[in-house]
Parts: C-alpha cells; structure tokens; sequence
C-alpha cells in the first residue's frame, strides 16, 4: 500500500522532518521570553551602576559649584575697598577664614587643602586661591570607589587707590591783588585815587589809603581771596575722595610774606591730616610791600620759588604706599614773572626788571623726575586803560597762557577766567589728577 501525505497549506512548515525531529527554530522561537529576561538581569547590574554613579557625579558637581562660589567670594573679600585699606596678610587670613566657614556648610565635602595667597606689586593687588575637597560617594561605593577629589582656584585682581602728595604753590604776589572779576576791578580803579586795579598791601600807607585795607571795606574780593577759600575747600575735597585711610597727603607753599624776601615759604608743612592744612591755609594773604614801588615792584620770582620747590619735592614714588607716594606739584599763579634778570630775560628790561611769561626749565626738571604738575592758570587779565600793562605786559601776553600749559604734565592745566569760579577749576584739577593716577595702575 502506497504511503500517501496531505498537501501543505502555503505558508506552513511540517510539524516534524521525515525522520521524526522537531526544527531548532521552532525550539529557539518557543524559548525567546527566557533569553531576553537572562539578557535584562545580566545588564541590569551595570544600569544601576550607571544610575548610581550619575546620582553621586551630581552631588559632587553641587559640592563642587558652592566651594566655587564660596572661593570667588573669599578672593574678592581680599581685593574689595575696605581691604585695600589693610596689609596683605590680614586679607590673606580673612579670605581663609571665609572660605572655610562657607565650605562647612557644603554637604559631605570636606577641604583637604587650601592655599591663599594676596600679593601687592605696585598699584596693583592679586589674590589667589585654590582648594581641594573630598565628597563621599555611596552608589560608587559597590565598585571600591569611597571618595571623589575636586579641586578649584579663584583669582582676582584689583587697583590699590594711589596713595599722592600734593605740593601746592600759590602765587600770593602783588599782582595776585587784582581784583576776582570784571566787577571787582571796576569798584577798585572806580574808588582808588590813581585808578589802580590791584589792592596792593603797602605797610607804609595809613589804613585809610591802603588798597588791600580798602578793598575789604568795599566788600571786593581779590584773587588771593579766593585762592585762599579755594586752598580750604580742596582740602575738604581730598578727604572726600580718599579711598583708604592718609591716601593723601599735602604740603601748601607761597612765595613769601613780604616783598623784601621773597622765598618759597611753607604754609603747611606736609600732612595727612587734611583738617589741619584747611586750617593752616587760613592764613594765606597777599604779599606785603613796605612801599609803593619798593624794589621796583621785584617780587614775582619764578626761577627761585621753583628751584627751592623742586628741592623740596622728594622722589617720586609708585604710589603703592605711604612711603612710596606719587608726588604732584599743584600750581596756582596768573604765570607772570617780575624779578631782576637784566641778561636772561626773554623780554625787554627796564634797569634790570625782568617781566615775562613763567619759564618751564624747572617745570621739566621736575617731571623728568616722575613728578606730575598740575598748573591752575588765573588768567592775567588785560589792563587796556594801564600804560604800564599796554608797555610791558601786552607784547608777550597771548604767551602767558601757552607757557603755563607747558609747563603742566598733558592732561593736568586749566585756565580760569574771571567768570569760572577757581575754587570749583581747583577740585576740577584735583580730579584729574587722582583720575589719571587710576589710568597708569
């Protein structure tokens, strides 16, 4: 008897072989849901690692970023204002004190190291900080892994304000009794006998013809006035502007009480105590004349007053201490010289009377030694009805002005015409001064 087979459907297999066997795709394809939950639990221990490790990463990271925060704060604790007033190692010890007391408040870490470290080179203070910490860590823990090590560094860096002597020279001459504005010059040459513009101190004169003692009783005020009042009232700007404790010292000078010696004449000697020199400048006045025409009016001698200045005026320093400040020669004049130079005068002369613009041969001396000057120039003003003006004054005077800008560092003139007010170009000037120390830091 024939053996015989049903036909397969399409698309089915026969349940055995020809000799009886099951096919191995068949077995595999029944058995697939046991192999794929092997696989998860063989890959399941490294997943949870993952996990674990990422948690603890993470909690490093937060450890990391507060000692970061807690660093920048430390090293800027050591460079802000209120520290530059102190010595390094008091910033240096401040800084580490703060630091330390912010890293206790960061979870798990503990600091292993710390360094800190403030440096003042010039004008200049830099502080450095850097740190190392340990954070525990508990998923890592599963492959031996206890502890991660971070590590940081904060560095800042700040301008120490300059520490600057100033060295004021004010013109107090005779020709310094010209009258503050137009209108002051109108009531002096209105109520003086010869037409006089300037309040001359002549000693020998009763009180009733003395120019200077009649211009007070006018109520006129005269540029020594207000030189005087503008000398006070930098002294209150100074101690405004100071940033740290004696930043800035100042020594006032003039040219002398009296005609009959005239010689550079402290008024102030150098002093942090700002108050003090305020109070010391009260007493700055005119030059006094025994009489009219005494030395034929000799007494405005810049040559020698800036020779005895620079003498006076020490080395320049960095400005980066006390010790080491910067020192600028404050000028104040109208910029006229009136002294016996019959052979170096740069003008005509009568008998030997030399009347010409400041000369800056001292001027460059003095900056070529590092010192800065700061020239206020009150304007000499023109005298158009005065033929000893239109003579000896109006040829050289368009150069006046030129000279005495010459004479200052580039940045530290200002003119004042009557007009301005010179204790406002004063504090003006000052400014300056202090601002252009902050540029070369």
């Amino acid at each position: 008897m024939n053996e015989t087979t049903s036909p397969l459907l399409p698309g089915t297999a026969p349940a055995r072989d020809r000799h009886g066997r099951r096919g191995a795709i068949c077995r595999f394809g029944a058995d697939r849901d046991g192999v794929v939950a092997v696989l998860f639990a063989l890959m399941l221990v490294p997943i949870l690692l993952g996990v674990g490790a990422a948690v603890d990463y993470s909690r490093v990271s937060r450890a990391k970023a507060s000692l970061d925060v807690a660093a920048d704060a430390a090293v800027m604790s050591a460079i802000r204002r209120v520290a530059l007033a102190g010595d390094r190692k008091a910033a240096e010890d401040n800084a580490r004190l703060m630091f330390t007391a912010a890293a206790r408040s960061v979870a798990s870490a503990s600091v292993t190291a710390l360094n800190v470290n403030v440096t003042d080179e010039g004008t200049t203070r830099r502080a450095t900080l850097t740190y190392e910490a340990s954070v525990p860590v508990t998923f890592m823990g599963l492959t031996g892994t206890k502890v991660l090590t971070v590590a940081g560094d904060s560095v800042g860096r700040s301008g120490i304000p300059s520490y600057m002597d100033f060295y004021l020279l004010l013109d107090n001459t005779p020709s310094m009794g010209l009258g503050a504005t137009t209108a002051d010059i109108a009531t002096l040459v209105a109520k003086t006998p010869d037409g006089c513009a300037f309040a001359c101190h002549d000693l020998s004169a009763s009180k009733k013809d003395d120019y200077y003692t009649l211009a007070k009783k006018l109520g006129v005020q005269m540029r020594i006035d207000v030189v005087r009042q503008a000398t006070q009232n930098l002294m209150d700007t100074a101690a405004k502007t100071a940033l740290i404790p004696n930043q800035f010292r100042t020594a006032i000078y003039t040219f002398g009480t009296s005609c009959t010696d005239v010689k550079l004449t402290p008024v102030s000697a150098l002093t942090a105590n700002l108050s003090a020199a305020k109070s010391d400048a009260s007493a700055i006045g005119l030059m006094t004349i025994p009489y009219q025409n005494y030395n034929n009016d000799q007494c405005t001698d810049f040559d020698k007053i800036l020779a005895a200045m620079e003498k006076a005026i020490p080395a320049a320093g960095d400005g980066g201490s006390a010790g080491s400040a910067q020192k600028v020669l404050f000028l104040v004049s109208d910029g006229v010289g009136d002294a016996y130079y019959p052979t170096t005068c740069s003008q005509p002369t009568t008998g030997g009377r030399c009347q010409e613009p400041m000369k800056i041969a001292t001027c460059t001396a003095l900056k070529a030694r590092g010192v800065r000057i700061a020239v206020l120039y009150t304007t000499y003003l023109p005298l158009p009805t005065n033929g000893w003006y239109n003579t000896w004054i109006a040829p050289f005077a368009s150069r006046i002005g030129t000279q005495m800008q010459a004479c200052a560092t580039p940045g530290l003139y200002f003119e004042v015409s009557p007009t301005q007010g010179i204790s406002e170009a004063m504090a003006a000037l000052f400014q300056k001064a202090v601002a252009q120390a902050k540029l070369t830091q």
